[in-house]
């Protein structure tokens, strides 16, 4: 059973599944961010917690099935070269992209609860989350800009 499940979920596979999963998250997030519906399952554990699924998959999948060494991962903060070299191997790209994918998706998650709990417009972080989801930093940024305004204060850390 679990070759079948190795030979439908191929890397091309996972890739379009977790870039179309994550979007019914997003669209949630940004245009219904206060609703009951993104508080139960976007702003929860419910979308990381499919998404750590994936990952572990991915790398149970890479080390025990690929072979893979884990340990040339390392490779990437000797020196620019060292992490072009590891962008290219597939395995390591899908790894990335999942996780990638999770970390803004849960900045976004935060950015509504902290975003409610200033009783911010939920206008006002339409264009955070929209950049969040594209360039999270610049958007976690941007939104801290504004909720200065709102929390009326400049607070380094919560």
């Amino acid at each position: 059973m679990l070759e079948q499940i190795n030979t439908y979920f191929t890397f091309e596979m996972i890739y379009l599944w977790v870039n179309l999963g994550v979007l019914p998250f997003w669209l949630l997030l940004i245009i219904f961010p206060y609703s009951q519906i993104c508080r139960v399952f976007t702003t929860s554990i419910f979308p990381i917690f499919i998404l750590s699924l994936t990952y572990g998959y991915l790398l149970y999948t890479i080390v025990f099935i690929e072979d893979y060494n884990l340990l040339i991962n390392f490779n990437l903060y000797f020196g620019f070269d060292d992490l072009s070299n590891l962008f290219s191997d597939r395995s390591f790209l899908i790894l990335f992209w999942v996780h990638f994918l999770a970390i803004n998706l849960f900045c976004g998650g935060w950015i509504v609860k902290d975003s409610q709990r200033f009783n911010i417009n939920k206008t006002l972080i339409f264009f955070p989350l929209l950049i969040t989801y594209l360039v999270g930093p610049i958007g976690l940024t941007l939104y801290w800009i504004i909720r200065i305004f709102y929390a009326k204060r400049i607070s380094l850390y919560d």
